[in-house]
């Protein structure tokens, strides 16, 4: 027989989450403002290392934004901030996914360069604290991620937006146990969270000229949560008749993003939580591994830049820390198309891919028998300085046709 007193427990934290849930809906309905970063001096650059690897890979990333910011840093009009609060063993002393006095540093910037953050798993030696990236994501409402791979030779061009704010993440900490044997999690999708990330996604493809946006659900079980995304993005594409909406089921838009005969056909691609974070990294390692991916979480006030992949503590213990890929300089070339620096962002991608798709001769393995992250970066700054860089480029695309 069920506990009348364990059921009546779990209405009440159900009625928090609700309470909780219904007052994030009204603050979107207020509509923030977007701010023009085009206006702001000096723009203020986080640079987050996070842990495990994390400051390994993000001292090579800030040495390449420095490198293709330099005239700007020297003129004040960029300014780079060091945060170091952010390691597991602070977050666990303060018993927070984010210290406040770190919160605060975050929100003093207007772009944050971020490394990777342990989140304690249940049964580890750590507090049962929320993900750093989470709890990041909901206070700074840094609501699309968006994650992009390219593979040319394959006719891969895939733009991913992924709601960063809802789903079963943005409660995942905040689950029960009801009884000793039944657990409860909670997934949350909003009428008005939904309809800015598909709009985000829109526009991105309206603005790059792509004529495709595909939306991923499981709405034939998960229909109330799942149904609400799918129907907004209905709606929304009414807005855009230029582009055809089609909707995949995220079961098998697993299997066909490794379909040769379709994958290429997809373009931009927009859905919920808990499914961009997993087909993402599946994205990611058709393109070479997590280590090659960056990704962009966009909010109307603040934006944060990051890699996909976690902190990998493995590798610190064992001592191969300094051979991780520096993946982060994918993320900081997305941090200089957000800040207006377009010409430069698309000259460091195409480094980045000659690099690691095309030429290859300083390869990443995670050991010593692979280059260190800092020799990886030294080649590709040697690269990026290149007067030939662009011909060279359109010589190995060519090539892979």
């Amino acid at each position: 027989m069920s506990n009348p007193n364990a059921i009546d427990l779990a209405i009440e934290k159900f009625k928090t989450i609700l309470t909780e849930q219904l007052s994030r809906i009204e603050t979107m309905k207020q509509g923030a403002d977007w701010i023009n970063l085009d206006t702001v001096s000096p723009l203020i650059i986080g640079i987050c290392g996070g842990d495990g690897i994390g400051p390994m890979i993000s001292v090579e990333a800030e040495r390449v934004l420095a490198h293709c910011l330099r005239d700007r840093l020297a003129a004040g009009t960029v300014v780079f901030k060091t945060i170091e609060g952010l390691t597991i063993e602070n977050r666990a002393a303060a018993n927070k996914a984010i210290p406040d006095d770190v919160l605060a540093e975050l929100k003093s910037c207007h772009v944050i360069l971020k490394g990777p953050t342990t989140t304690p798993q249940k049964g580890d030696q750590w507090p049962n604290i929320e993900s750093a990236n989470v709890a990041m994501r909901r206070e700074l409402d840094l609501f699309g991620n968006v994650r992009p791979v390219r593979v040319p030779e394959h006719g891969i061009d895939w733009t991913f937006f992924r709601e960063n704010t809802e789903g079963e993440y943005v409660l995942g900490s905040r689950g029960f146990d009801v009884t000793s044997d039944l657990s409860v999690d909670f997934k949350v999708a909003t009428e008005q969270g939904t309809e800015r990330i598909v709009k985000l996604a829109f526009e991105h493809a309206r603005k790059t000229g792509k004529k495709r946006v595909t939306v991923v659900t499981k709405s034939n079980v998960v229909k109330t949560t799942d149904g609400r995304f799918s129907a907004v993005a209905r709606r929304m594409a009414a807005d855009y008749p230029e582009i055809t909406l089609d909707e995949w089921y995220i079961d098998i838009m697993t299997a066909k993003l490794l379909d040769p005969a379709r994958r290429h056909e997809f373009e931009v691609v927009v859905l919920p939580n808990l499914y961009g974070d997993i087909i993402t990294d599946e994205a990611a390692q058709i393109q070479g591994g997590v280590g090659t991916a960056g990704s962009a979480n966009i909010g109307k006030r603040w934006s944060m830049f990051e890699a996909i992949h976690g902190s990998a503590p493995r590798m610190v213990t064992e001592g191969r820390g300094g051979y991780a890929d520096p993946s982060m300089i994918k993320a900081a070339a997305m941090l200089l198309a957000h800040i207006g620096h377009g010409g430069l962002s698309a000259r460091l991608e195409k480094a980045i891919e000659i690099c690691v798709q095309f030429e290859r001769e300083v390869t990443i393995t995670g050991r010593a028998d692979g280059a260190s992250a800092k020799e990886f970066t030294d080649y590709l700054l040697s690269w990026l300085d290149r007067s030939d860089l662009d011909a060279c480029y359109k010589t190995y695309v060519e090539a892979t046709k």
